[in-house]
């Protein structure tokens, strides 16, 4: 599988970004996506997950801001960013496996990352 993740840029303190993530392959459907994060000088961090029978588990600094969606039709992944913060600087990146597991762990496929700059 691969991954394409885009949708990154600049936005001030408050406001919205959707991610995408385009995969390849028709057996998307049957997969987990991830969003992990990794801001400068810090390690990699845990976003969001959603697996193929409809769980999803998101990081508490993101809960209620953040929405991780798919569109299985389109083998894309979404990630809807609302009332951003400027710790939520970043670059973003989405990974794929077959794993049902929704916590935090390290995933088969990557992308490679999008960058998100949110001005205060």
């Amino acid at each position: 599988v691969q991954l394409q993740a885009s949708g990154g840029g600049l936005v001030q303190a408050g406001g919205s970004l959707r991610l995408s993530c385009a995969a390849s392959g028709r057996t998307f459907r049957t997969y987990t996506v991830g969003w992990f994060r990794q801001a400068p000088g810090k390690e990699r961090e845990f976003v969001a997950a959603i697996n193929w029978i409809g769980g999803s588990n998101y990081a508490d600094s993101v809960k209620g801001r953040f929405t991780i969606s798919r569109d299985n039709a389109k083998n894309t992944g979404y990630l809807q960013m609302n009332n951003l913060k400027a710790e939520d600087t970043a670059v973003y990146y989405c990974s794929a496996d077959r794993s049902l597991d929704l916590r935090p762990r390290v995933y088969d496929y990557w992308g490679q990352g999008t960058l998100v700059t949110v001005s205060s």
